[in-house]
């Protein structure tokens, strides 16, 4: 089933409200979520209250005192929240820092800005463990942090491990669900990292392993660990697809169960997971739609509807979150600049609600990057 937009036909416009009362939070507001300029100069934060339906209305921008790049991070996981949302982490690749905002609703307080290494573009966490991704060629690797009980970040001493290849233009930095490992994606040569946590909070050297399909992007655990890694499949059109694994202990091997489920989209660049494990959804940039797929219980990925949604050929998807009960899908359009959403429905299709915040803090086709939400 697809849902196309027509012009801006179907655009829900919402107005850029800089104030936000104490009922605004309390009685309108059952979730948020959270959007990145990544703009050069001033990066912000723009935060959307998330009404029982599912849409959004824009709130406020907060500045993350930091400086994003303008073009696209070309990664996942550049804005995320912690695990109990009640912290927002923000990748500031334009000045090589991470901003820490408490969590309030839709407000943000800003309690930290940390030097994160050589222009950060992922942050993964494991208990009172994180990992950041440094994506410049002068800093290609990995760097660890502890988290403290007030959601500030702590540099590990002598943290910083390179990838296994200096220009792997890498898509993600992610710990496995058992927090045993951090794998990073790696999009030229075609690789996935893998390393071991040490008891120290320190990784080892990395495992390269061969990607199945062309440029691994983003990559999503499955609650029992296996692996599910989108292949952007560039330079050929029309190749995007999924790969899934299993990975070995202790070395650090992936072992291939599904190879490359093809979508027949082009440039698919992010995924995420059903909280139920069911379904995976994954945005396909130049092709302008969403995928759907199945997953069974062995890790088999199995393709549902390679255009389960279409936001038009301009609208550039980037990044997907769910909200907290994985109800309601959310979409990042750099193209329009706007956020959409959909309602997840028992059987896995996606139902169209709107999208949100065009014409607000969010840049137009300038490189918004970065998306959370709960």
């Amino acid at each position: 089933m697809k849902y196309a937009l027509t012009g801006l036909s179907l655009v829900v416009a919402v107005g850029f409200d800089q104030q936000t009362s104490a009922a605004d939070f309390s009685q309108s507001t059952a979730g948020a979520v959270f959007a990145m300029t990544n703009r050069a100069a001033n990066n912000q934060v723009v935060a959307f209250r998330r009404a029982a339906d599912g849409t959004l209305t824009e709130a406020k921008a907060y500045s993350t005192g930091g400086n994003g790049i303008g073009v696209d991070f070309d990664t996942q996981g550049g804005l995320t929240l912690h695990a109990d949302h009640r912290y927002l982490y923000a990748c500031n690749p334009g000045s090589d820092d991470v901003t820490v905002f408490a969590v309030n609703g839709v407000r943000l307080t800003q309690i930290q800005k940390v030097a994160a290494g050589d222009q950060p573009l992922s942050i993964t966490f494991s208990g009172r463990l994180a990992y950041v991704l440094d994506g410049s060629v002068a800093g290609n690797g990995v760097t660890g942090f502890t988290v403290g009980a007030d959601g500030k970040l702590s540099p590990i001493p002598d943290s910083f491990r390179d990838l296994s290849s200096p220009i792997a233009v890498p898509g993600e930095v992610l710990f496995s669900p058992d927090g045993r490992n951090v794998i990073v994606t790696g999009k030229v040569g075609s690789i996935i990292d893998v390393f071991n946590v040490r008891s120290d909070g320190r990784l080892s050297k990395p495992e390269q392993n061969a990607s199945f399909g062309l440029r691994p992007f983003a990559a999503a655990f499955r609650n029992d660990g296996h692996l599910l890694v989108l292949e952007s499949g560039l330079p050929t059109p029309n190749n995007a697809g999924v790969s899934s694994y299993d990975l070995l202990r202790p070395g650090g091997t992936l072992e291939v169960i599904t190879g490359s489920e093809k979508n027949g989209q082009t440039d698919g660049c992010w995924i995420v997971i059903t909280n139920d494990q069911a379904y995976a959804y994954t945005a396909n940039f130049v092709s302008g739609t969403i995928s759907s797929y199945s997953l069974d219980s062995d890790g088999t990925v199995t393709l549902i509807n390679g255009s389960a949604a279409f936001s038009g050929l301009t609208s550039q998807p980037t990044d997907l979150a769910f909200d907290t009960d994985s109800r309601y899908l959310y979409n990042l359009l750099r193209g329009t600049g706007g956020v959409a959403g959909y309602r997840v429905e028992a059987n896995g299709i996606l139902t169209f609600l709107g999208v949100f915040g065009v014409g607000g803090a969010l840049p137009i086709a300038d490189g918004a990057s970065g998306l959370a939400a709960y």
